[in-house]
């Protein structure tokens, strides 16, 4: 990513200033990321302003699972009879106040298919659990698709991102 800002592991930067308007988000980014990194739960990606070293959002990752079940048959009929397949949840994503409306979230969550693609590690989809009706609209801007059964949880194939990444770029 470019100026302003830069993507990098969490590390040592300040959380306490950080507000996204969503005290569940916040509370976990300023207290408890930490442990699920040290656990090996998720990692956490955050993007930092370059001109003042300020946080303006995070993700998190994690490996996981879709039953194939879940997925809609158009798909299925095009996978493997396993009855899971490989996917990579974003587990919390969150820009600061200050920095909504740059349309950093959607270049969070390519990113975090981008770090998916160049890991080695096979993974179909992207998952997502979204919080609330404002969250899915933003997941299903971006291609993604409600499981059958789950309304506010959502996939985006990762072969279908990477199409859509392509065509948006100039």
């Amino acid at each position: 990513m470019t100026p302003p800002f830069r993507i990098e592991l969490l590390g040592q930067q300040d959380r306490e200033s950080f507000d996204c308007g969503a005290e569940a988000l916040n509370e976990y980014f300023r207290t408890r990321v930490s442990q699920d990194v040290r656990r090996r739960v998720s990692f956490c990606y955050v993007a930092i302003e370059e001109a003042t070293n300020r946080v303006a959002g995070y993700y998190t990752l994690a490996a996981c699972g879709i039953a194939l079940g879940d997925l809609p048959e158009a798909i299925t009929k095009r996978l493997p009879r396993y009855p899971t397949v490989p996917a990579i949840r974003i587990g919390r994503l969150a820009i600061d106040r200050d920095f909504q409306g740059r349309k950093l979230g959607g270049v969070l969550v390519f990113d975090a298919i981008d770090r998916t693609c160049k890991s080695g590690i096979a993974a179909f989809a992207v998952v997502v659990d979204a919080k609330d009706d404002r969250a899915v609209a933003f997941y299903e801007h971006h291609g993604f698709q409600r499981l059958d059964e789950m309304k506010r949880t959502l996939f985006l194939p990762i072969g279908e991102a990477l199409k859509r990444r392509v065509k948006s770029r100039p």
